[in-house]
């Protein structure tokens, strides 16, 4: 049971406190449920599925950049997620293909501020490499700027 007075009472079931220690990383993880009925090995491992699910809505909002949701249905949701997933794994395969050593993040920033312009992508690419790297010696011309 819960002790504390604002936690006792808003939550006054008992709890099964698990504890486990984690084989690879031998952390001590202590867990609190609701549930008497499943062993706790199966506890820590619904908690484990859990966290990975955590660590995935955390990666979208730090590499997706998906604001806010356009609509509030289930469809709606997972097609947006899906459309961001496709552009960041296109976006990955051109910076393979054109072996660009601009990171993810920065080529994404270069497209949302492009994206009405009419410039090839790989021209619109090397152009940002080109910035980055800047002339190699100050005798060097710039034949396009």
């Amino acid at each position: 049971m819960l002790t504390g007075v604002p936690s006792h009472e808003d939550f006054k079931d008992p709890l099964r406190r698990i504890r486990f220690q984690d084989p690879t990383t031998g952390k001590t993880l202590v867990f609190l449920t609701n549930n008497f009925a499943l062993p706790a090995l199966t506890v820590t491992q619904l908690y484990r599925c859990r966290w990975q699910v955590e660590l995935f809505f955390k990666w979208i909002k730090q590499h997706l950049r998906i604001k806010a949701f356009f609509g509030t249905s289930e469809n709606a949701v997972k097609s947006q997620i899906w459309i961001a997933v496709s552009v960041y794994l296109l976006v990955a395969i051109v910076r393979k293909r054109l072996k660009l050593t601009a990171t993810l993040y920065e080529m994404l920033q270069l497209l949302s501020l492009t994206m009405f312009e009419r410039t090839p992508l790989d021209q619109l690419l090397a152009r940002v490499v080109a910035e980055k790297i800047g002339p190699q010696s100050p005798n060097q011309l710039t034949l396009f700027n």
